[in-house]
């Protein structure tokens, strides 16, 4: 049984990520985040890769938001780097464990002024009545911070997924599509080739 460590995998993400950086200049970070609630309803959107390293696969979010409500209630995520300029895709399943405050607040403060402002009129994933609503609630907390430091909103932090499934696939010709599993036990990972 052949076996690897997380940083060679990690290294082989960077590998790839630096690839898909060159070949999409435009969010090459964009990921497919899968979701569940408590019932296993799932539910998929896009998200971006905000940090990754040994612990694992870091995003940010309203924690009011659908995602944040259901990783809290069934914390198990699946993600999807999907470059179709680089014929290549890497999917990732695991735990799912919140960010530190420290983490969350050292992002937060790195983000646009206009983002961090966003973060606190926004209220993700509830009806809105109309634009203007979200208009006048940017106005309000501009007003609010006017152009001073704006601190990071309780309700909004990050969410870390730890690995247990990574897979790495490329496209190769006539569909016999490259598929290397790597499926973690504790600190050791084993390597399986798929069938494509």
């Amino acid at each position: 049984m052949t076996t690897i460590t997380t940083s060679e995998i990690l290294a082989k993400f960077d590998e790839w990520f630096r690839d898909a950086e060159a070949s999409e200049p435009e969010y090459p970070n964009t990921m497919a985040l899968a979701t569940a609630d408590a019932s296993g309803a799932p539910s998929v959107r896009m998200v971006l890769m905000k940090g990754v390293d040994e612990r694992g696969f870091v995003f940010y979010t309203n924690l009011g938001s659908q995602k944040a409500k259901e990783l809290i209630e069934n914390p198990r995520a699946s993600l999807c780097f999907h470059w179709k300029s680089i014929k290549r895709q890497i999917r990732i399943d695991g735990a799912v464990e919140p960010v530190s405050d420290a983490e969350a607040d050292e992002y937060f403060a790195s983000r646009p002024w206009d983002s961090r402002i966003g973060a606190w009129a926004s209220k993700q994933s509830q009806p809105m009545e109309g634009r203007f609503v979200l208009e006048k609630r940017i106005a309000e907390y501009t007003i609010k911070f006017n152009v001073g430091e704006v601190p990071r909103p309780e309700f909004w932090s990050g969410f870390r997924v730890v690995p247990e499934k990574i897979e790495f696939w490329k496209e190769e010709l006539f569909r016999l599509h490259d598929r290397t599993l790597y499926l973690r036990d504790g600190e050791i990972w084993t390597v399986e080739k798929l069938f494509p």
